[in-house]
């Protein structure tokens, strides 16, 4: 479809700056766009990629300057940028609200007005389902378990008997909630199971990537708190409690019955020992091995995790190490002194 950059702006709310009337064909980023195209700059260290960019258009923050081109300016040129691809895309509206004769729904259990259960997906005994909630092909829910409203659960899916879910939940495709943790007692030679009793309860908001698991608690629940978002082929273990709002990016791996407060964010690949407690609004940078509590507030690097500016000093220090060495074994030698 074809539309102007006036109405564009009309859409996202913006301010247009230049030719309003230009026609605009489609949106893409800035490595591809073409004449016809709208493109968006979120930072303005974009700013040269913008000028060199054949886009006709473009989304800006409010402190972009003009450069001949039209250009929309919008609080968040990202959000905004992503309305009018779905806008310019037009996908067709999903089905109506069906349960698929391959699916499975056990008699007992109870589906609100406006579910849907796609081919080969499975509704356990005396579960409840809420209103306007999606199980795509092959997704499964267990025994009794919980679903609030507007959940969406992506093909294939799991969620273990007695967990709940609370609204817009998304799980997307495979991941597990609720699969045992991974408790063991030697005795007489063997690894011997600890009953994995408890459950996983996810409260709203919350989104899993595809392939994480969090595991059920071994007397009690996991718990993870309103509005996270965990990325994909994540690990979170029994008994864990996070709180609102995480954000916890792909391959981190919590080990059991460790807290979180709220806002905490995970970079990639970060683990965390068993039975640690992390304050409010900590940051953990990539790769960082986290085992002992962190305080609020913290931003903390490395492994073992420690303060980012100290960890950065000891990193650059690493470094130099070679060149310390040379200069180590020349003082040695002006000395006289032969290691031993």
């Amino acid at each position: 479809m074809t539309i102007t950059v006036r109405h564009l702006a009309e859409w996202v709310r913006g301010e247009v700056l230049g030719d309003g009337d230009l026609p605009i064909s489609s949106a893409r980023t800035l490595a591809e766009a073409q004449p016809g195209d709208i493109t968006f700059v979120e930072h303005d260290k974009h700013l040269n990629a913008w000028h060199n960019s054949r886009a006709s258009a473009a989304l800006v923050p409010l402190s972009v300057p003009v450069n001949g081109r039209p250009i929309i300016r919008v609080a968040d040129p990202l959000m905004a940028f992503a309305q009018i691809v779905q806008q310019l895309r037009g996908w067709p509206p999903e089905s109506a609200p069906s349960i698929h004769p391959a699916a499975h729904v056990h008699p007992t259990a109870h589906l609100a007005p406006g579910v849907s259960v796609g081919p080969f997906a499975v509704v356990g005994e005396n579960c409840e389902v809420g209103a306007n909630t999606t199980l795509h092909a092959g997704a499964v829910l267990g025994r009794f378990c919980k679903v609030g409203e507007g959940c969406v659960l992506h093909p294939h899916a799991v969620v273990y008997d007695g967990c709940t879910l609370g609204h817009r939940v998304v799980l997307h495709s495979n991941s597990v909630i609720g699969a045992d943790g991974f408790g063991y007692r030697f005795q007489n030679g063997r690894h011997v199971k600890v009953p994995q009793l408890g459950s996983v309860e996810i409260e709203d908001d919350v989104e899993i990537g595809a392939c994480t698991t969090i595991d059920r608690g071994t007397f009690g629940a996991t718990r993870i708190g309103a509005g996270t978002k965990i990325d994909n082929l994540v690990m979170v273990g029994h008994n864990c409690h996070l709180g609102k709002h995480n954000i916890l990016c792909s391959q981190v791996g919590i080990a059991g019955s460790t807290t979180t407060g709220d806002y905490v964010v995970m970079a990639g690949q970060v683990g965390v020992a068993d039975h640690v407690t992390i304050g409010d609004r900590v940051t953990i940078m990539a790769k960082s091995g986290v085992s002992g509590n962190v305080a609020s507030g913290s931003q903390v690097l490395g492994t073992p995790a420690l303060p980012h500016r100290e960890q950065a000093r000891i990193m650059s220090s690493c470094e130099k190490l070679p060149e310390m060495r040379k200069d180590l074994n020349r003082v040695k030698k002006h000395l006289g002194l032969e290691d031993s």
